[in-house]
């Protein structure tokens, strides 16, 4: 590989940054292999896309196209807050919610400060943390996901942010109400605790916390949520953070103005109001999930419980040439050799015919 003759010019800390890598556009893998019609489960996308209200408000705010989004994304925040039972002050508004990460580590994190997260966890956290100079500490997972025990012993005086997915991304685990709610309350008030809950909303089991409602409580506590998943407008990146008012308006401090763009905002207001898009879409997903899992028990492949809209299975071997056996099929799912774990792949739950198609190519890939 060619080196770049501007790293000299860089911060420090850009030299050992890997960046994160997107899966390729769907028309380009069909070009590549020579392919058509696939089945694209790689991205934990909702496969119903938009509901009908999101899709009446982006066509009506098409007329505005023209004129800068509202920066401050006054009537998007409004309706969050209200959604929340919280007040505006308390929202933050982000490009996806991975803007919404980056700007967490920029506001709290710099050289010699340290955030805490698992092994396992979601690429975004060691990005964020190294593009500002912090250092990272991993937690070995406990069953493919986090043990808080080990997290806790990792934390000290230099820790500024301990990052929680609840559900995990790319493992589909989870963490209990009374588990989770100890281990914030145990935490130092010097310390920022981020529960990124992109996936609540799949989330059906009786335990399962809304860290939401623990904001009064705990005032080093940040809970981010997207509207790229069960809302699915992955493609207007949109996303926010609830937290105390005092740490909202230090990440707005950071924030970049126009940073969730006018047909964002506008479908996303819509999206709030329409439960029968996320009654849909949870059903559709709890049928999908059997579907894969009474599969893979047939097949004898074995797979990490989830309870995200997602399921990560275990080929048994290194699954690069199993992922490429598929993508020939025209089955595009997401090898996870970048979270240390190079004998999985993760499948993200799609229509019934996807689903099938899926698992009928498992089937014949792996014998």
């Amino acid at each position: 590989m060619t080196v770049n003759i501007f790293l000299e010019f860089a911060a420090p800390w850009i030299s050992g940054l890997t960046p994160y890598v997107p899966g390729k556009p769907l028309s380009e893998l069909e070009r590549e292999l020579g392919i058509q019609d696939a089945v694209k489960l790689a991205s934990n996308e909702n496969p119903l896309g938009p509901g009908p209200k999101a899709r009446a408000a982006l066509a009506e705010a098409l007329a505005e196209v023209g004129r800068y989004p509202d920066g401050g994304g006054f009537e998007l925040r409004r309706a969050l807050a209200e959604h929340h039972g919280l007040p505006p002050q308390a929202v933050t508004l982000g490009n996806g919610s991975n803007d919404v990460l980056d700007l967490i580590a920029r506001t709290f994190l710099h050289p010699g400060a340290e955030s805490v997260f698992s092994e396992y966890a979601f690429a975004v956290y060691p990005i964020a943390t190294q593009s500002v100079g912090a250092t990272a500490r991993i937690a070995p997972a406990r069953d493919y996901g986090h043990d808080l025990e080990a997290i806790s012993r990792l934390i000290n005086e230099q820790t500024r942010v301990v990052w929680i997915a609840n559900p995990n991304n790319p493992t589909g685990t989870w963490l209990a109400a009374e588990t989770l709610r100890a281990f914030i309350g145990s935490l130092p008030k010097t310390c920022i605790v981020v529960v990124d809950e992109a996936y609540t909303e799949y989330v059906e089991a009786p335990d399962f916390p809304d860290a939401t409602h623990w904001l009064a409580t705990f005032p080093n506590l940040i809970v981010t949520r997207t509207f790229s998943k069960v809302h699915g407008l992955a493609g207007l990146r949109v996303g926010y953070a609830l937290s105390d008012p005092a740490i909202a308006e230090l990440l707005n401090r950071v924030r970049q103005p126009f940073n969730v763009n006018s047909l964002a905002q506008a479908a996303a207001i819509a999206a709030l109001s329409d439960r029968e898009h996320v009654r849909a879409s949870v059903e559709l997903n709890r049928a999908g999930m059997r579907q894969f899992t009474q599969a893979f028990a047939e097949l004898g492949i074995s797979y990490i419980p989830s309870v995200g809209n997602f399921i990560t299975i275990d080929c048994g071997r290194f699954a690069g040439p199993i992922n490429e056996s598929l993508l020939k099929r025209g089955i595009i799912v997401r090898p996870v050799g970048n979270y240390g774990l190079p004998n999985h792949l993760r499948v993200s739950v799609g229509l019934e015919s996807e689903n099938a198609r899926c698992i009928a190519a498992l089937a014949e890939v792996l014998g």
